[in-house]
């Protein structure tokens, strides 16, 4: 079975932090772009950050640029999205995706892998 499982998230204050992770099981991501979503109630999906499956290189969403980071762990076979400086309006369901090759990209409709998503609370 062909799984990412997200996981990290939970309820934060206003200005805290969240490190979310996503552990891939049944295949490697090794070589496979890799991303983070987000999807909040009346709101489409929105790509957050994604991370290239050869050199590694990094784009971001100008909605989370400077406050998000992405990185990979091919090792362990895992992703991660550290959050910092979080907003009420950063509150939504977070979902890892991962593609079968290594060019990055923003479209969800690129991804073949999606886990099924952690909350994010962000309130006071």
């Amino acid at each position: 079975q062909l799984q990412l499982v997200e996981s990290g998230g939970g309820l934060v204050q206003p200005g805290g932090s969240l490190r979310l992770s996503c552990a891939a099981s049944g295949f490697s991501l090794e070589g496979k772009a890799i991303a983070w979503f987000r999807q909040a109630p009346g709101k489409e999906r929105e790509g957050l950050a994604c991370i290239s499956g050869s050199d590694y290189m990094t784009k971001y969403a100008d909605s989370v640029k400077g406050r998000f980071t992405i990185s990979r762990d091919n090792a362990n076979n895992s992703l991660y999205l550290q959050m910092n400086n979080l907003r009420p309006e950063d509150s939504a369901i977070y979902y890892c995706a991962a593609k079968t090759n290594g060019l990055s990209s923003s479209k969800e409709d690129e991804y073949d892998y999606w886990g099924q998503g952690t909350q994010v609370t962000v309130s006071s």
